[in-house]
């Protein structure tokens, strides 16, 4: 198998972007695979992330013949950023990806999530159920709705510093402060098994964005990290921040909506990842298969080759 440090991608070999209007706001989207209509797949990628992430993906993809649709997702960039937090709710997200399964004429898809993409495609197959198929996800597992709204319950676990609630609590703050360090925060992020070793753990993103250098190997080369560090100096980061901006509001939304998820799903986990385990998953998502990698939380940029192969015999199993 072929590792991060040996593959590198030519970003000309990325699909070319289109802008799509859907749920009244502009996507830009990356395509591959058309011809292959009867098998659309999504992926939704995290924070702070770019369509780009599934670079390694898009090509096997295609050739396992599926029709594979990328999305920038709102408040990422070229896609639109509007300017009120509440545009980032659930409701919206899911939304917007519903709209592009409308606009390409799709009854459904198989979605595959990273990170904060992941935590999308949970709730998309909650309140949207009929229009997803299959899931993949991957660092990120299905988040239980407990009896208090999240960032509430995290700032009573971990303080004021941690960054969900910092986003929070200070708004602007950390916003300004990446922006200011975009290409030194992502430099610094994209990196093996990053975990919060500086002082002030809580603060991680802006610690990052402050350091003058991680710890751990580079995931991506400069070319690649460059598509990155365009994209933000573009869309700066108060988009991406406002989907944390609205998680007590997301968990006030999904009062009274069917926590169980029946779709057949792979979970894939990052055994080095500072992401914990949900050991009880499959009370929530009782069809669920799950995977790890010996690697860091960007598990499909890390171990790209690895990750491709678990995928696409996964995918083989359940088309049967």
């Amino acid at each position: 198998m072929t590792n991060i440090t040996n593959t590198r991608f030519n970003p000309s070999d990325f699909p070319k972007h289109k802008m799509i209007s859907v749920n009244s706001i502009e996507l830009e989207v990356f395509e591959a695979g058309k011809q292959n209509a009867k098998k659309p797949i999504v992926l939704c990628h995290g924070f702070p992330e770019h369509a780009f992430s599934w670079r390694y993906q898009i090509p096997a993809l295609v050739e396992a013949g599926y029709h594979v649709i990328v999305p920038n997702q709102r408040g990422y960039g070229n896609s639109s950023c509007p300017t009120e937090v509440t545009d980032y709710d659930i409701q919206h997200l899911t939304g917007d990806l519903i709209a592009l399964l409308d606009y390409y004429g799709y009854e459904n898809a198989t979605f595959m999530g990273h990170d904060w993409g992941a935590n999308v495609v949970w709730r998309l197959a909650q309140l949207y159920p009929k229009r997803v198929n299959k899931i993949i996800n991957l660092a990120l597992p299905y988040q239980e709705r407990g009896e208090k709204p999240w960032i509430e319950f995290m700032e009573e676990i971990f303080g004021g510093d941690f960054y969900f609630v910092h986003f929070n609590r200070k708004p602007g703050v950390a916003d300004t402060i990446l922006e200011e360090n975009t290409a030194q925060f992502l430099r610094n992020i994209f990196r093996k098994n990053i975990t919060p070793t500086v002082p002030e753990p809580g603060m991680l993103m802006i610690n990052l964005a402050r350091a003058e250098k991680s710890k751990g190997d580079p995931i991506m080369s400069e070319s690649e990290l460059a598509i990155f560090i365009s994209a933000f100096n573009k869309s700066g980061f108060t988009g991406s921040i406002n989907w944390y901006r609205n998680l007590d509001r997301n968990w006030h939304l999904l009062a009274g909506v069917n926590p169980i998820i029946q779709q057949d799903t792979l979970m894939i986990y990052g055994e080095r990842d500072i992401i914990p385990k949900f050991e009880r998953l499959s009370e929530f998502v009782p069809n669920v298969e799950v995977a790890s990698l010996d690697c860091g939380h960007c598990i499909q940029q890390e171990l790209p080759e690895e990750t491709n192969q678990m995928i696409l015999k996964w995918l083989e199993r359940k088309n049967g």
